[in-house]
């Protein structure tokens, strides 16, 4: 439900969003005005209610100031001295369209009456007595005195009067049609939104601005920001400019942009001295010298101001160098702890492999351990009916200590594929490389299917990598390889594993003949929680791509030429042979 008040109280109601908007236009005319966008919210927030408080410059800064407001809209002079006082920040720029751009939409013209010849410059102003809605007004004062102020009139020292007449700006074209006043400044674009009234009067010194619709005495600046506060949730605040990024931009209502630059209303602002840049009006030493002091006083003012601006010079190296230096500090640390991240999820990315196998290691183990206890319990029976010779005892205990060793073999792969530890590159053997993922996959697989090595480098051939990282890749490839065609005839189970020389780098594919995949899960299949798996995390992939890409490599997933299964190809760079081989 949509309610407008004015003033804002203090109680606030649950589900309850706040807006204040600036009310230059009277109660009737802004609830019209910004309708379209409190509906909207209420329309894509469902159970929150949002309620528009119409308010004028001091009012605004008090609501906002108090914390009974969430949101602000107002002119881009006005959020200007919010963002500085209050911490107000830009979300969103109001998009008003008709030729309008969020980066050039607002501008300001001095009117006169239509029947009235002799003002037609701006400099014509002095000795006029001029109607505004106040100083405080962004249209309605402050860019006429951005633009009287590059030509040499002050509005304080050069008008005859200098009148404030307040909101709504209707005010000011009333005291120029009344005769109370010779001229009047209203923001551009509001004598057009009169219609046939509008004829009463006329823009002094209009401007050339291409694609702007209407009359203006001013350069263009930005339009109306949507602000949040301090206060404001950040995540209300998100959900609020993702509402308003989707009203249709062929309505007839404004809608919104992203925040516009309102670096433009700073620099206006700076060369007025005036709101943020206020300060820039205190007199400096220099100027308290000149004014008051002898020629002597202010020689020996500089020379002290010299000294004391070398001392803060060296005060601020000193200082700078120090947040330098911590800086510095800082970003070490935080590069090293991405890379005990790093570490860490490739540790974890390893765990899960060995998660998803462990439930056939345990049958694999069981093997060597089942032959060693029927050999152990074969010596005992023939000790016991005295039939133990020295030769039978020799092939037992021999057969055991094979079991054994392959039982602790299968064991230490897995323990050291495990363990954590930090990246370390090393020169390996291609062949090397896949035949120790292939036989880890192996020794963990109660029924592991046929795998083919086809080497088709040159023995003497070496490539720099990290060989348990780009292992788990394979392993973790190997896995699915599996997944994907266990459930096929015999015929179909087998899998292969290929390692091709490319300009410079090692193509290691890994394929089976599968089901395939189709094209929209090869568009996800690496992205990180994706997973086709009932069981699956959707790391796997996403965790081997990266560490293809931290060897400088890729990780492509395609369907061979022959239509059947899936090919994954993890390409490496830095294939390097020995130049003495022949």
């Amino acid at each position: 439900m949509l309610v407008a008040a004015s003033p804002p109280a203090t109680a606030r109601a649950p589900g309850e969003i706040r807006i204040g908007v600036l009310d230059f236009l009277g109660s009737e005319a802004t609830v019209g005005e910004w309708s379209p966008l409190l509906h909207h919210i209420e329309a894509a927030l469902p159970g929150q209610t949002v309620r528009l408080e119409q308010l004028d410059h001091a009012g605004m800064r008090a609501a906002a100031a108090a914390g009974e407001l969430d949101f602000i809209v107002t002119n881009p002079g006005h959020y200007v001295e919010l963002e500085a006082e209050l911490g107000a920040s830009r979300i969103l720029t109001l998009d008003a369209g008709s030729g309008r751009t969020p980066a050039r939409a607002l501008g300001s013209a001095v009117v006169v009456r239509a029947d009235r010849s002799d003002l037609q410059s701006l400099i014509e102003l002095r000795g006029k007595r001029v109607a505004a809605v106040g100083r405080e007004g962004f249209g309605g004062f402050q860019l006429i005195w951005g633009v009287l102020a590059d030509i040499g009139v002050s509005p304080d020292e050069d008008f005859a009067e200098l009148q404030t007449v307040g909101f709504p700006m209707s005010k000011v074209l009333e005291a120029v049609a009344s005769g109370r006043a010779d001229a009047g400044i209203v923001r551009a674009c509001l004598l057009e939104g009169l219609g046939e009234a509008g004829r009463a009067f006329r823009v002094v010194a209009p401007r050339e601005e291409p694609g702007f619709p209407c009359a203006t005495s001013t350069p263009l600046y930005p339009d109306w920001p949507l602000a949040s506060l301090r206060h404001t949730p950040p995540e209300l605040a998100r959900q609020v400019a993702i509402a308003l990024l989707s009203m249709d931009a062929d309505s007839d209502h404004p809608t919104w942009a992203v925040p516009a630059d309102y670096q433009s209303v700073h620099d206006l602002f700076r060369k007025l001295e005036i709101g943020p840049y206020a300060y820039l009006r205190e007199p400096t030493l220099m100027v308290m010298a000149q004014r008051y002091w002898p020629w002597v006083a202010g020689f020996t003012l500089v020379l002290l101001g010299w000294i004391l601006y070398t001392v803060r010079v060296e005060y601020l190296v000193k200082q700078r160098t120090a947040a330098l230096s911590a800086a510095l500090a800082e970003r070490d640390r935080l590069e090293s702890a991405a890379r005990a991240a790093q570490e860490q999820a490739d540790h974890l990315a390893r765990l899960s492999v060995l998660g998803e196998l462990s439930g056939t290691l345990a049958h694999e183990l069981n093997q060597p351990l089942a032959t060693i206890a029927n050999y152990a319990n074969s010596i005992i029976r023939r000790a016991d009916n005295g039939r133990l010779t020295d030769a039978a005892l020799r092939e037992a205990t021999t057969e055991i200590a094979a079991q054994a060793e392959r039982a602790s073999g299968i064991l230490s792969r897995i323990r050291s594929f495990a363990r954590k530890r930090t990246a370390t590159r090393e020169a390996v053997a291609p062949a090397e490389l896949a035949g120790e993922a292939i036989v880890l996959f192996r020794g963990m697989m109660a029924r592991a299917p046929e795998i083919a090595l086809i080497d088709t480098v040159r023995p003497d051939s070496r490539i720099e990598v990290d060989r348990l990282q780009v292992q788990q890749v394979l392993l973790n490839l190997l896995k699915n390889a599996y997944d994907a065609s266990r459930e096929l005839p015999p015929d179909r189970q087998p899998l292969e594993v290929r390692l091709a020389a490319t300009d410079g780098g090692l193509d290691i594919q890994v394929r089976d003949s599968g089901v395939g995949i189709d094209d929209a899960t090869r568009a996800r299949l690496f992205e990180p929680f994706f997973t086709t798996k009932t069981d699956g995390l959707g790391l796997g992939l996403s965790i081997c791509r990266s560490i293809a890409e931290a060897h400088g490599g890729r990780l492509v997933a395609d369907t061979p030429a022959d239509g059947v299964g899936t090919c994954f190809t993890l390409s490496l760079p830095g294939l390097q042979c020995d130049p003495t081989h022949d």
